[in-house]
């Protein structure tokens, strides 16, 4: 859906005033890393020429400014905490690019295709320190506490893509481990993004937590949209190939659940994807390892994935693989529905957006600021990309 003329006035005034902070935040770095993150950022084109598009929805940094409004503070207050998150989120945007070997990010190519894998590392790297120094620069007395909470959210969402990253070299994931991934990879940010304009604001810590959990709840199901959309996503919106979790044997949430469902139908999505189990003489699962060679979208990986000792992955895993046809594609998109993902998926989006919903009644909220951060909420929940 597209958002509601009083949602996109929010997101408008957010990127509007977070904006210019990020620009000024950004033109610190040195020029080669700078032309790099504007690019990334949509500023630029490749060559270094503006291009006058917004860069991004402005979703984290709408959530910064309400929360703060939330907590009986100026929205404003809340926009430098909401720049800053943007900024984390963008390094972990290039670096994911890396990781997944993906080649297309907002239907243009991605840095690491046009600049390599290190200058992609080193942008990302930058984005994730400067979002913290400028905010300690901030002249407001909490600054350090929101700059704390920042550094405490990118900690877990770190540990959310590594646990992402080792899912790819195993065969099977519990539901509860991916839950648990999404979490952190996703629901840790935005809890920073939907709290620290609170914390920027002075806000009692009972305010802070109840904004904090709202976001959460609703980073958890902005990444079940997500795997929804990395399946079954219009590739005219969500600028990526249909069906390009399943030609990556991503272990998102749909994937993960319909693999759960332990019936014939699941068992043939698990060979489509993985090949047969490989069984020892003993009748135990062998998982041989090879080393990487190719992404499973059938693009090189990254020289980042095959670097040092030990760095093989077992033989069924995306790296180690032929690319699947259109025609496994295909056959596992559906086996996914019929072993129930989709389903299953869209009704835990559902039940964590009713419980980010329920975390806005735990705190005396401003009324209208409440209103503005459900709206954005069921939004983020029902949109198409």
């Amino acid at each position: 859906m597209k958002p509601t003329t009083a949602v996109a006035e929010v997101l408008e005034r957010a990127r509007d005033i977070t904006e210019p902070l990020m620009r000024e935040a950004v033109g610190r770095l040195v020029p080669c890393i700078r032309d790099v993150v504007s690019y990334h950022l949509g500023w630029a084109d490749a060559a270094g020429r503006p291009t006058g598009a917004p860069g991004g929805k402005g979703i984290r940094p709408a959530l910064a400014m309400l929360s703060a409004e939330a907590a009986w503070a100026a929205p404003e207050l809340g926009a430098p905490g909401g720049a800053a998150v943007e900024m984390v989120h963008n390094f972990s945007l290039v670096h994911d690019d890396l990781m997944d070997g993906d080649t297309e990010r907002r239907h243009r190519p991605t840095v690491w295709t046009l600049w390599g894998p290190s200058m992609a590392l080193l942008a990302g790297d930058a984005l994730s320190t400067l979002a913290t120094d400028w905010l300690l620069s901030v002249p407001n007395p909490n600054a350090p506490a929101a700059a704390a909470a920042l550094g405490t959210a990118t900690a877990e969402m770190i540990a959310g893509q590594a646990d992402d990253l080792a899912f790819e070299s195993r065969r099977y994931v519990s539901v509860e481990e991916c839950m648990a991934m999404s979490t952190a990879k996703t629901g840790a940010l935005l809890g920073c993004a939907a709290s620290i304009g609170a914390i920027l604001a002075g806000a009692p810590a009972a305010t802070v937590d109840a904004l904090r959990d709202f976001g959460r709840h609703l980073g958890v199901a902005f990444q079940a949209v997500d795997d929804l959309l990395g399946i079954w996503g219009d590739p005219s919106t969500t600028g990526k190939p249909a069906g390009n979790d399943i030609r990556q044997r991503k272990k998102s949430m749909p994937i993960v659940a319909a693999l759960g469902a332990g019936d014939d139908q699941s068992r043939e999505l698990e060979a489509v994807l993985y090949g047969p189990v490989e069984q020892s003489g003993d009748g135990a699962t062998e998982l041989a390892v090879v080393p990487a060679a190719a992404s499973s979208n059938g693009h090189s990986r990254p020289a980042a994935h095959e670097d040092g000792p030990g760095h093989g992955v077992p033989s069924w895993a995306p790296g180690a693989r032929q690319a699947l046809s259109q025609a496994e594609v295909d056959r596992a998109t559906w086996l996914v529905e019929a072993c129930g993902g989709r389903a299953w998926t869209a009704a835990r989006a559902k039940a964590h957006l009713d419980a980010a919903l329920g975390s806005l009644e735990r705190a005396r909220l401003s009324p209208v600021s409440r209103r503005a951060l459900a709206d954005l909420a069921v939004y983020v929940v029902e949109r198409e990309s």
